[in-house]
């Protein structure tokens, strides 16, 4: 191998045109997806404490939210609703007038062309607070099934171009699949999050969706912090079952997982920096201690290098006007 002094690797860092045309991993907006919080009620745009710039919108705020999310270039959201009543079985998930189900339709309206990805979960509307149907203070897997399956289909039905299951539960991708194919709905994707760990990332979030468990954790469904090769049994399970995305999540504790998933599967792989990666950024921002627009593009930028093909982002839209 020639060394030094003939090689001097300095050269292609010298100019910023070098750099840019050497650069292997560029960011786009048409990378990212937005996440949305969807509340019941009218004139409401709360910002959420942890979660600076980022808002539970009612339906009325969501035209003006949406026609800024296509001004900027994102292609996509994904919805997470936060229903006027829970109860113990999440009713409001999967009803035909539901918050999502509604706000699904004003989107339409609004942008027919941007995509609109669900979230299918059931925390959000458990007066519990887990992801599935809760029994003597066990989750009940295979009862929890029928009940994602029909809040995908209700989804689809009032217009989602993409369900994602993020309940963890086995099955579900075979239960979505099956419900939305045997009701004419075979050409809708599945973005399973397959390898959704049990992860402390996600505090601010559960203020967001006002989804904290009552009693217990979700360690039971999510995955351990310390397994990799789970993750992978995960993901060859759920594309086994009939998904056509997959995810990682949280993504920066996690982009030895993102690299090790891309470097085995060919199929589409998000990754979701979460709300505890976006709350830190935020804080050290304010208070100075970073360059927070630097180190925002450097995590983003890591971890489309790991491997992913999608990043779901509290930045998105900021990232798509510095881009701009």
């Amino acid at each position: 191998m020639v060394a030094f002094p003939e090689v001097r690797l300095r050269r292609l860092r010298n100019l910023d045109p070098i750099r840019i045309l050497v650069r292997e991993t560029e960011l786009s907006a048409k990378d990212f997806i937005y996440p949305l919080f969807i509340t019941e009620g009218e004139g409401v745009r709360n910002e959420i404490g942890p979660m600076p710039t980022c808002y539970q919108l009612s339906l009325d705020y969501l035209p003006q939210e949406i026609s800024e999310i296509v001004s900027l270039g994102i292609p996509g959201v994904l919805l997470f609703g936060i229903p006027k009543c829970k109860d113990p079985l999440g009713t409001g998930a999967y009803e035909e007038t539901g918050i999502i189900q509604d706000a699904i339709k004003v989107i339409k309206k609004e942008a027919p062309g941007l995509l609109v990805i669900t979230d299918v979960c059931l925390c959000e509307y458990t007066d519990h607070g887990h992801c599935g149907v809760l029994d003597n203070g066990r989750i009940d897997n295979d009862k929890t099934l029928e009940l994602l399956a029909r809040t995908s289909l209700s989804h689809a039905v009032a217009g989602a171009d993409l369900v994602a299951p993020s309940a963890m539960m086995d099955g579900q991708v075979k239960a979505i699949r099956t419900i939305l194919d045997y009701n004419e709905f075979q050409d809708l994707p599945i973005m399973a999050y397959s390898a959704k760990y049990a992860s402390a990332f996600y505090g601010p979030f559960r203020v967001a969706a006002e989804s904290t468990p009552q009693v217990g954790d979700r360690r039971s469904y999510q995955m351990d912090p310390a397994n990799w090769r789970m993750a992978i049994r995960e993901i060859e399970t759920d594309i086994h079952e009939g998904a056509d995305i997959v995810m990682v999540k949280p993504a920066l504790a996690y982009l030895d997982i993102i690299s090790k998933v891309r470097e085995r599967f060919h199929h589409p792989l998000a990754a979701y920096n979460v709300s505890g990666e976006f709350s830190m950024v935020k804080a050290a921002g304010k208070n100075g201690w970073i360059d927070e627009q630097r180190i925002t593009m450097e995590l983003l930028t890591a971890i489309k290098r790991a491997g992913a093909d999608i990043i779901i982002s509290y930045h998105a839209k900021e990232v798509a006007r510095w881009l701009g």
